[in-house]
């Protein structure tokens, strides 16, 4: 939770072709604080084998309502609750495929709702970086994804990543 990850500010992508530059880009990070899952393999990570860890983003489903909300308004869209209910079976089901789901945890110390993990925005922190700041920023409690969880938010990241388009359908039989 609240990890700190660098990311692109607005203003980068409405710059004109012409005023894009190095410096430009240097200008351009932010560095802002979000709840991300790591998404880097347990075993490369035990075994020592990578140097930075991949990340992603996840919201609690009321955040990602809210935000769902706003995105149908603005394409006109009404935002039912039946339309909800829908678009939430399709994340649940692995059919939206840059999205994935968390479930509910609760215990003595700590309570997290469902969560949407977006495959849309992919992080990495070095992984000494990440570790150090775990130590020093860890106020209780780091959730673990336990298998088959684990393993089936991997294989959703993975589908989301090895989607491929062919120019031309290949033929079928008849």
């Amino acid at each position: 939770m609240d990890c700190p990850v660098a990311t692109w500010k607005e203003d980068l992508l409405t710059i004109e072709p012409e005023f894009a530059s190095e410096e430009k880009l240097k200008t351009s990070v932010e560095f802002v604080k979000i709840d991300t899952v790591v998404m880097t393999q347990a075993c490369d990570l035990e075994q020592d084998k990578v140097q930075y860890v991949i990340l992603c983003p996840h919201y609690s489903i009321d955040e990602y309502k809210s935000q769902w909300e706003i995105g149908m308004s603005q394409n006109q869209q009404n935002p039912t609750d039946k339309a909800w209910k829908s678009h939430f079976e399709e994340i649940r089901t692995g059919k939206i495929w840059n999205l994935s789901m968390l479930n509910a945890y609760k215990d003595s110390v700590l309570q997290i709702d469902v969560r949407v993990v977006d495959f849309n925005e992919v992080f990495n922190l070095p992984r000494r970086f990440l570790e150090n700041w775990l130590l020093h920023h860890n106020y209780g409690k780091r959730l673990r994804l336990l298998p088959p969880y684990r393993e089936h938010l991997s294989q959703a990241f993975a589908r989301f990543f090895m989607r491929v388009g062919l120019p031309i359908d290949i033929l079928r039989f008849k």
